[in-house]
Formats: structure tokens, sequence, C-alpha cells
């Protein structure tokens, strides 16, 4: 019979989800597990390939299973063979057509931020540490842009397999942020992703809202296409993955220049206003 089992774990020890040849990974101790449990090592399909260090709420994988152990009893099982910060939540029979990935239609990410001179010993392996102000606003306008059908190239780090193939296109259904005291939630909902997507579109995000604000993220955005026209901060991301450190330098300056900008025109624009003049 076909399985599917709900998973939690935590990432941070894991070379992501599927089985890697120099790497521990998720799949691996899951089927580790298995083997101990069952008596076999079922081929396992998983909902995702997440990337090293990710994290998981709730992650969907199917298996066939054929032995003794109650369905309803599998994630028991299993817990008592599996590490700490892997967990099998719930089990259930599917259709024998079943399968895990094809059957997702959308993926959740949350990539959290927490504004703060000091980590959070709670949370710190959980969350990205930024300091100074950020402007929530500026935030939500900048996810907003990304909704819709686009080519995500430009938000894909070097080494994909799907960028390699030109399979870069894809739909991002929900792209907002939220604040919660210190803590910024970015979640995403899409069809699918591309490699580090997701951490890449959060840095740009991000950049709005610590070089631009309120004042420039509109404009900024408005002359970006996703898979066109690559952000500052995804250009420097991916000079310095490809060890072009003089590249990567250069596009800094760049930044620093269009922030030192972009500052003085709010600045001017400040001063107008509380001498009564309109822009």
């Amino acid at each position: 019979m076909n399985i599917l089992l709900w998973l939690a774990y935590k990432g941070t020890n894991y070379s992501g989800f599927q089985v890697q040849p120099n790497g521990v990974t998720v799949c691996a101790v899951v089927q580790d597990a298995m083997q101990s449990v069952f008596g076999t090592r079922p081929d396992v399909k998983g909902c995702s390939r997440t990337d090293a260090g990710v994290h998981a709420r709730r992650f969907a994988l199917n298996f066939h299973y054929d032995g003794r152990i109650p369905v309803q009893r599998i994630p028991l099982a299993l817990n008592a063979r599996l590490p700490m910060d892997v967990r099998a939540l719930a089990a259930q029979q599917v259709p024998d057509d079943f399968h895990a990935r094809y059957a997702a239609h959308a993926k959740t990410y949350h990539y959290r931020l927490r504004c703060s001179a000091v980590d959070d010993p709670f949370d710190y392996e959980t969350c990205h540490r930024v300091n100074g102000p950020l402007n929530l606003a500026a935030m939500q306008a900048a996810a907003s842009h990304f909704v819709g059908r686009h080519d995500f190239l430009a938000l894909c780090a070097s080494g994909s397999s799907a960028a390699a193939h030109g399979d870069t296109v894809r739909t991002i259904t929900a792209c907002t942020v939220q604040q919660d005291g210190e803590l910024y939630t970015l979640s995403v909902t899409a069809d699918g992703y591309l490699y580090n997507m997701v951490r890449i579109l959060a840095g740009t995000v991000l950049a709005f809202a610590r070089a631009l604000g309120e004042y420039g993220a509109t404009s900024m955005i408005a002359g970006y296409t996703p898979g066109r026209t690559a952000t500052i901060a995804t250009t420097v991301y991916q000079l310095w993955r490809t060890n072009d450190e003089l590249g990567a330098m250069r596009w800094v300056l760049v930044d620093i220049v269009i922030s030192a900008v972009v500052l003085l025109a709010v600045n001017l624009l400040e001063k107008k206003q509380k001498a009564g003049g309109r822009p």
C-alpha cells in the first residue's frame, strides 16, 4: 500500500532533504529509521528538495509498505528510531498512484528576520538577524511585486539544474511581510522554487527596506522585471558565489552610491516639505 507520511524537521544539521553523496540528509535518516523498523528500505518520494539548513513544519512524502505495523502507528514506530530534530507527525493510506511531489500544487516558505543588535538564544538558528531599523511598508511594497508568473532566473543561485535547462518560470501566488515586534516574517507561496530562490528574494526585499525606504521602493521596483533585470543585491550574491570578489565589490560600491543619492534626495524632499514647498 501507498503511505503518505507527514514530517517536521529542523534542517540545521542536514544538507537538505534529498539524498546527497557527501552529506547527511533528512531523507537518508528517515530511510535509516524505516530500515530499522520495517526491515526494508523503501524508496521515498518527497514533496520538495529543500536546501541545506531549511526547516519544515509540515513536509509530505510517500512510500510503499506492506508490513504488519498499522498505518496509524507508523509515526510512533519511526520516532523511536529518528533523531530528535526529525519527527514523523502522521501517516495515512493514499491511492497507489499518489506522488507527493506531483500532488503538491503549492508550497509555502517563511523566511524570518530578527531586527536586533543581539541574537535571541531561543531562535538564532531559525532567524536571520539584521541591524538597524527596517521599513515595513517598503518591504511589503517590494514583496507584492514578485506576485505573478515570471521568469525568476535573476533570483536563482549558480549551480541550478533547472536554470541549466531553461526551466526558470514559476508562479508566486502570495508574497507578504508581517511584523511582530523585532520579528519580520516574509511568507512566499508558489507552485515551485529555484535553487536559493527564497533566500535571494528575501535579501532583495531586505535591500529595499534598508537602502531605499518608503520613498524609493516603488520607483526602483517599477523598473525591475523578474528574470530580466537583476537587482543589485542579487548581482552581488551571484558574483560572490562565483568567486568574482572584485566584481562583487564594484556592485557594492554602486549600491553605496545609489543609497547615498537616495538618502540625499530624501533629505532634500524633507527640507522642502518642512519649508512648505511642493516637490
